[in-house]
């Protein structure tokens, strides 16, 4: 889950229980997302960033910079391998998850991205 109190916290449907909290952002946290894998999360927020996090650990593995406003969502791709972010800047953004760098911007719309959204073969 993703809350307005600047955490996004990973539960157990099968206790109810809080497995983990993800801390550090600023302001609040938007929409979160899993990879396939199970490895990763990503939460995306109004200062323009996405944090990678370690499912396992909690960890901040990179910080996703590049947006010029806010980032309303993220996707992975089936591989994990790479995360699309959807800004209010007009640009979708394609991030390597191994680097945490941008290696692709997707730009052509008028107005913000408020969804981002990847096939499930990952073309």
């Amino acid at each position: 889950t993703a809350s307005d109190d600047r955490t996004a916290k990973l539960w157990s449907a099968s206790t109810g229980d809080c497995v983990r909290t993800f801390a550090g952002h600023v302001p609040h946290v938007l929409p979160a997302a899993f990879s396939p894998d199970g490895r990763y999360i990503v939460t995306v927020n109004r200062d323009h960033n996405s944090k990678l996090m370690n499912a396992s650990t909690g960890e901040c593995v990179h910080t996703l910079v590049g947006h010029t406003r806010s980032v309303n969502s993220a996707a992975f791709t089936p591989d994990s391998g790479h995360i699309v972010t959807a800004s209010e800047d007009g640009t979708a953004k394609v991030w390597n998850v191994n680097t945490g760098e941008c290696v692709r911007t997707l730009a052509g719309h008028a107005n913000g991205l408020f969804s981002a959204a990847l096939s499930p073969d990952g073309n």
